[in-house]
């Protein structure tokens, strides 16, 4: 007969014990939130972002092991900043961006490519410096939107991109493998992005998800940050989107 155990619960090792997670845009919002997860599933954090003070406070709160302050679309600084890592790197999420509207008839040249020049060349950039810097079988995820696939007024440049993502995830997932690539595409996020964005109508669009969406509430950054640890850890997953909308698709709102 088998001795008793000394404890009847089993210890959980931390998904992400010893492990080095870099978060492009890692100052505030949903990088911030899956910094802290990361982190608290014993991570090693290496932060990103273009405010030095925020950047600052973010690793203070998620110890992080590195920082550095730059705009991770100028190429020539995001270059740089993979070339000084400390060596190997096990995960990189990119969170930088943030979503522009406007109708497209109403868009000069310039401001028409400021979106896909925020998301598209960033993410190949990123991977292409990822290739010599993250192991096997580690991870990129990307951000994207999902609310914003349906062609309507004001959101021509958004929807283009929205909708373009997933093909530039699933190609880079084959040129960079075995590192896996995934894209998070979500809807409207409860973040200090949001509100900067919606301004006065914040709380009206708050109750609007409230009554619409079938989760009945509005989605947070940690919904986002349980589902990017998810697809570090999970080593099948490569070349996919995965939304995190709480249902936006399917309602009109």
């Amino acid at each position: 007969m088998n001795a008793p155990m000394s404890s009847p619960y089993l210890e959980r090792i931390p998904s992400l014990l010893e492990q080095t997670v870099v978060v492009i845009g890692g100052s505030a919002g949903i990088g911030l939130e899956t910094a802290r997860r990361a982190s608290g599933e014993g991570a090693r954090i290496i932060l990103t972002g273009r405010n030095t003070d925020r950047l600052r406070h973010a690793a203070n709160e998620v110890h992080a092991m590195t920082t550095c302050a730059f705009d991770a679309t100028d190429p020539v600084l995001l270059e740089q900043f993979f070339h000084d890592l400390p060596g190997t790197v096990d995960h990189i999420m990119v969170t930088a961006g943030r979503p522009r509207y406007g109708r497209l008839i109403d868009l000069n040249l310039a401001q028409a490519r400021v979106v896909p020049d925020e998301h598209v060349p960033l993410f190949i950039e990123v991977a292409r410096n990822a290739a010599g810097r993250v192991r096997a079988g580690g991870s990129l995820i990307f951000m994207g939107g999902a609310g914003d696939r349906r062609p309507s007024a004001g959101l021509g440049i958004a929807s283009t991109v929205s909708v373009a993502l997933p093909a530039l995830t699933a190609n880079l997932a084959i040129e960079v493998a075995p590192i896996r690539v995934n894209l998070i595409a979500v809807g409207f996020v409860d973040t200090q992005l949001s509100a900067s964005v919606l301004g006065s109508e914040l709380e009206n669009r708050r109750s609007l998800l409230r009554a619409k969406l079938p989760i009945r509430r509005v989605v947070q950054p940690a919904d986002v940050a349980a589902l990017a640890v998810h697809i570090m850890t999970n080593t099948a997953l490569t070349g996919a989107t995965y939304d995190v909308d709480g249902g936006q698709q399917l309602v009109a709102i």
